[in-house]
């Protein structure tokens, strides 16, 4: 009986871009959550290798195309040569805690493309539309040499937001008949666009919507050198658009890396990250002080006016 692999040798294997390490990796990530020894191997090793791949966030309201568009999206890509990989973030199945809809399923056209990566994971409670294990899964992707990551997210409305802070561009989509471009913006989306993407724009009301869009554009604060939002209307099901979307979003990475903007917002999702670890790692420390006399000390003291909450917390940090 031959042994798994070891993360060095599925970190290589997948930089030849097998999918299956592709996979195991992760499977790994989501598997390991709480930064476990062969969690951090894995973050080491592909650490060098990344930084290179676009990462492009879809967002959205449930029913605006976004699963069709990531295909087309994947289309339009590969057409230009690029390497795609694709995270679909799930809602969770709430028996098996495993991803429910099945993106892949709906990405059939892709599925003997060697250079297309599609995995659906588990957002498994996570809020923000995103999975926890996101950022480390991206990385395996970044490594593995895919040239695009496409994020789609579960479409929950206004908890979204959270995609803004993973991806390079971030696109919203929406959709006549899924509520006006007022109703999104209450939805708190709308801020955070860099392309706005008008799909299923054969129904009545896409004018209406676009029109709306630019209107609330127009009414936002300019900043000089900022980026404009731009809007496109698309159909999707039948690839109408898509290379304007495209065109649009390779535009706005050009102006990313010419502004300095791209490596901003990668060393503040970085800092993000980081910090979100160490708070990670300071509440498992934490927990363990709930069971030790340390903690039932703290607490009696700060009940008989002995000394202050903040002093308290100062003292069991100092402990740490």
């Amino acid at each position: 009986m031959t042994s798994p692999p070891s993360p060095a040798e599925l970190v290589e294997a997948a930089g030849t871009g097998s999918p299956r390490a592709v996979a195991r990796l992760i499977s790994l990530v989501e598997d390991d959550s709480t930064g476990g020894p062969v969690l951090r191997e894995v973050m080491r090793l592909v650490a060098p290798f990344t930084g290179r791949a676009a990462v492009i966030g879809i967002t959205g309201s449930p029913g605006v195309g976004k699963s069709t568009s990531t295909s087309a999206y994947v289309t339009a890509f590969r057409k230009r040569g690029q390497r795609v990989g694709v995270l679909a973030v799930d809602p969770s199945s709430p028996f098996s805690g495993g991803a429910l809809l099945g993106d892949r399923i709906r990405m059939q056209d892709h599925a003997g493309d060697n250079d297309v990566y599609i995995r659906s994971m588990a957002s498994r409670g996570h809020l923000g539309g995103l999975s926890a294990a996101a950022p480390q899964a991206l990385r395996v992707l970044d490594a593995a040499g895919c040239d695009v990551v496409l994020v789609e997210t579960v479409g929950v409305g206004q908890s979204e937001v959270e995609i803004a802070g993973l991806a390079d561009t971030t696109l919203v989509l929406l959709a006549p008949g899924a509520g006006d471009g007022i109703q999104a913006a209450k939805a708190g989306i709308l801020e955070i666009a860099d392309v706005f993407v008008v799909n299923k724009a054969d129904r009545d009301g896409a004018e209406a919507t676009t029109r709306d869009l630019r209107h609330m554009l127009g009414m936002a604060p300019s900043v000089e050198g900022g980026w404009l939002p731009t809007i496109h209307k698309t159909v999707a099901a039948r690839s109408e658009g898509i290379d304007e979307v495209i065109d649009a979003i390779e535009a706005h990475r050009a102006w990313l890396t010419s502004t300095g903007t791209l490596q901003k917002r990668r060393e503040h999702r970085a800092q993000v990250e980081i910090e979100a670890l160490a708070l990670g790692l300071l509440r498992r420390q934490m927990g363990r002080l709930d069971s030790s006399d340390a903690l039932a000390d703290q607490a009696r003291a700060v009940a008989a006016g002995e000394t202050d909450p903040f002093t308290a917390a100062d003292t069991l940090v100092a402990a740490l």
